[in-house]
């Protein structure tokens, strides 16, 4: 009788020789996979910095930048505060922050700006404490629990109007589109969507040379949807208000931060700290 069984334990070495083929092969892929993903991570962040800057604002031209860009966004376009006569827009909470600005290198124009509410002592409370605090239901998350010189709160993004549009707006001939071809060419145009990208991360980068490690945030909760897009993740801390439009509290902290933001905006913020010192 002709026995059965090393043609079926040749059988058994074939399979086990083709899984670990196949593991390899999986090992590889994946190697690659993350090789492709740190080259696309190197492309985003050089693409957007041959054209782009944060900028920390220290001088008083940059600081009216950003006050005449929010004049501008908040006042004059969106009509959440009323307009002044000098285009400015600034409130109480400017006396103790820091403004950061996205600078077209270029130019020297810019195209957005965001600004960091750095608390010195308890007396100097952040926003969402004066607006949200009976909204807040998450009480472990409140800004009383922290150290007060590591909270702080990101507010008053802005981006002009002129640096929003879409390059796929070249192509629609409608009057009021405000990009001129003659003064960004298509390649800048490929980078205005990734400047409110950089004004978050830049708004990153100047908390964590600040020292800060809990970040708070009252947004839409569409626009917090959006924000996972590029892997800031912000826990919702209580219900929804109405606070120049509809609101709801948010935090962060500096290791969910890191830990969740993609690999290109991972990159992006290494930039940016290397450039701001």
């Amino acid at each position: 009788m002709i026995s059965l069984a090393p043609p079926r334990l040749n059988v058994f070495k074939n399979i086990m020789v083709l899984r670990k083929m196949s593991n390899a092969i999986d090992g590889v892929k994946k190697a690659y996979g993350a090789y492709k993903k740190l080259q696309e991570a190197n492309r985003i962040s050089q693409h957007f910095s041959n054209f782009f800057e944060p900028v920390v604002a220290s001088t008083q031209e940059e600081l009216s930048g950003v006050q005449k860009i929010r004049h501008d966004v908040f006042c004059q376009e969106l009509k959440l505060f009323e307009a002044t006569g000098d285009n400015v827009e600034v409130d109480f909470f400017d006396a103790y922050s820091s403004q950061c600005l996205i600078k077209h290198t270029r130019t020297g124009t810019f195209g957005g700006s965001v600004r960091i509410i750095n608390p010195r002592n308890d007396d100097d409370i952040l926003p969402i404490e004066k607006v949200a605090s009976e909204y807040i239901t998450k009480t472990e998350y409140l800004p009383s629990n922290f150290d007060r010189h590591e909270v702080c709160e990101i507010s008053r993004i802005a981006i002009p109007k002129e640096f929003r549009r879409r390059r796929a707006d070249q192509f629609k001939g409608a009057a009021q589109a405000a990009i001129n071809t003659d003064t960004y060419s298509e390649e800048e145009l490929r980078c205005f969507p990734l400047i409110a990208v950089g004004l978050y991360i830049s708004a990153a980068a100047l908390a964590v040379k600040q020292g800060k490690k809990h970040a708070y945030f009252m947004v839409e909760p569409r626009l917090a949807k959006s924000m996972r897009y590029i892997g800031i993740k912000l826990i919702k801390i209580g219900g929804e208000f109405n606070y120049v439009g509809r609101r709801a509290p948010y935090y962060v902290n500096y290791e969910l931060f890191c830990r969740d933001l993609s690999p290109s905006f991972k990159y992006m913020m290494d930039q940016f700290l290397k450039k701001m010192g």
